[in-house]
């Protein structure tokens, strides 16, 4: 069986929003295993807890804005 190319993450290189996204995962202590297995190993939970934090973040900036 062939196994899937593991694609390097190359963190300097990534759009801002994909930026917080691993922010907030290494907040949440998640980024080893991200960076490791990639964002698949993570539950629903999770994932979802970064979408929210993500969320609130960019809601947050827009208020701030005005």
């Amino acid at each position: 069986m062939s196994q899937k190319k593991q694609k390097e993450i190359d963190l300097e290189s990534l759009t801002p929003e994909e930026k917080v996204k691993y922010e907030i995962a290494e907040e949440l202590g998640l980024l080893d295993r991200v960076l490791k297995d990639g964002w698949k190993s993570l539950s629903a939970k999770e994932t979802g807890r970064i979408g929210g934090i993500m969320t609130r973040k960019k809601r947050e900036k827009i208020k701030n804005q005005k």
